[in-house]
């Protein structure tokens, strides 16, 4: 019963977002800032929090490493098998790219750290930084390839240099490694901030979610909400009960893939040729479904 109340608290803090953006309270700007201040301040204050006291060696194992590349790539790869038929090479390229690129920052992270311990959210930020390490730099390979925007390529991953996301993870890493030690002041203040990151990050993507009114395809709508949803995270249940990890590491990676479709695709689409409308389609309807789907996830992990 608790799961279901934060989950639904959740999905009316979303809702909110895309109430206020409906009624102008939330208009570009004001959005604009709130992302920055979820993306720059509140998210790299929870990674820190969560790996300033923990050796890098202790997080990132072997099997972890493994396993994440087999989750993203697998499904990356059914993912092309299954939409290889759409009509648009637009079309096909997002619908490839929404079915394995994961909101781990925006929902992922802040919805771990809301609701396991501190062992599952260490564990998560490292998954975080791999899988963004990954699945970036795929998907905007995949876009360009195929929608003829090569251009744009190198433009996109020089920003990998200077995420805010990665360089508090490297940050909190070597602290950990190294055994800096942290003012207890300084770490109380900056996990405050952190727990700011989930509403913030919420009231974003609600703001984000609408749908432009396109000719639905509810196929590949639907086909992208099963890879991304439903065989990602079954994938990984898989994948890491083989792989026998700890269950810290196995409740952080498969709750990580059971996360929706990134909103960030959807300007990924954008800027490189693809479907934008479906892509903002897919990114609303995965949104919504996963809050379901999550319940069902964390219930069986937990």
């Amino acid at each position: 019963m608790e799961l279901l109340v934060r989950l639904s608290g959740l999905l009316a803090v979303l809702l909110l977002g895309t109430g206020l953006r409906t009624t102008g309270l939330l208009d570009a700007g004001r959005t604009a800032r709130l992302n920055a201040l979820a993306y720059y301040v509140a998210l790299p204050a929870l990674i820190f929090v969560s790996t300033y006291d923990r050796a890098i060696g202790g997080l990132l194992s072997p099997a972890l490493l493994a396993g994440l590349l087999v989750v993203v790539l697998a499904t990356a790869g059914l993912a092309w098998l299954v939409h290889r038929g759409r009509d648009s090479s637009e079309r096909r390229s997002v619908a490839v790219v929404q079915s394995y690129h994961s909101n781990l920052g925006y929902l992922g992270l802040p919805l771990v750290a809301a609701t396991f311990d501190a062992d599952v959210t260490a564990v998560a930020s490292v998954v975080l930084g791999v899988v963004t390490l990954t699945q970036l730099p795929l998907s905007i390979l995949v876009l360009s390839r195929l929608n003829g925007a090569d251009a744009a390529v190198w433009d996109e991953l020089r920003g990998l240099a200077t995420n805010p996301v990665l360089l508090s993870l490297l940050v909190g890493l070597t602290v950990g490694s190294i055994g800096l030690a942290v003012p207890g002041g300084v770490a109380t203040g900056l996990d405050a901030v952190g727990s700011l990151a989930l509403p913030l990050a919420l009231l974003c993507v609600g703001a984000s979610l609408q749908i432009d009114r396109p000719a639905v395809d509810f196929g590949a709508t639907s086909a992208v909400v099963g890879l991304k949803i439903v065989c990602m995270p079954a994938l990984a249940w898989l994948v890491f009960s083989a792989l026998a990890v700890d269950p810290a590491t196995f409740t952080a990676a498969v709750v990580m893939f059971g996360t929706p479709t990134a909103v960030s695709t959807f300007v990924f689409a954008a800027e490189l040729g693809g479907d934008a409308e479906f892509a903002s389609l897919n990114v609303f309807a995965t949104t919504l479904a996963s809050i379901a789907t999550l319940f069902v996830l964390i219930t069986l992990v937990g």
